[in-house]
């Protein structure tokens, strides 16, 4: 056998190669402004509607108060007056969520500054899951409301209960 055999076997299983390959670059692919782009869940591209807001019910209020009682009391307290054991300490003081601005804000301010964090408090989206940070600023509304409560708010048959 000569050694000139075996260099043309190479060389056509070589050329067979080349001409097997396409074009990597004329492959379909989606573009970066092209709605097939697969993200990670809870991502949300710029423009879209975020998560929808989940109904109110007294599961996601004994949630958001689990949550509220694990996260943020140690800074706004129990009460949500800004006084927690934190501050107490030397820490700087929050706001109370009993203010004009925080009581007019829609949950979502609340969701928003769990999700990026808001003056010195730093983002808390690594530890408290999406759904809880809804269950979290359903349970803020719920605990301004009960600040705030006027007597006549009060069903007649639930007054006699709070004398």
């Amino acid at each position: 056998m000569s050694r000139g055999g075996g260099n043309g076997v190479l060389a056509l299983v070589a050329c067979g190669l080349l001409c097997g390959c396409d074009d990597m670059s004329d492959q379909p692919k989606p573009g970066p402004y092209s709605g097939d782009v697969v993200r990670p869940a809870g991502v949300v591209a710029f423009g879209e509607a975020p998560d929808p807001v989940p109904p109110l019910t007294p599961a996601l209020l004994r949630r958001g108060q689990e949550r509220f009682h694990i996260y943020c009391t140690p800074c706004h307290s129990e009460l949500g007056d800004g006084n927690g054991m934190i501050v107490q300490r030397g820490f700087p003081s929050p706001p109370s969520y009993h203010i004009d601005r925080l009581r007019a804000a829609p949950p979502r301010h609340f969701v928003d500054v769990i999700t990026n964090g808001y003056g010195v408090m730093y983002s808390f989206a690594y530890r408290v899951a999406p759904a809880d940070r809804w269950a979290i600023a359903a349970y803020i509304k719920a605990l301004q409301r009960s600040q705030h409560a006027r007597p006549e708010e009060i069903p007649p048959d639930q007054r006699q209960a709070l004398r």
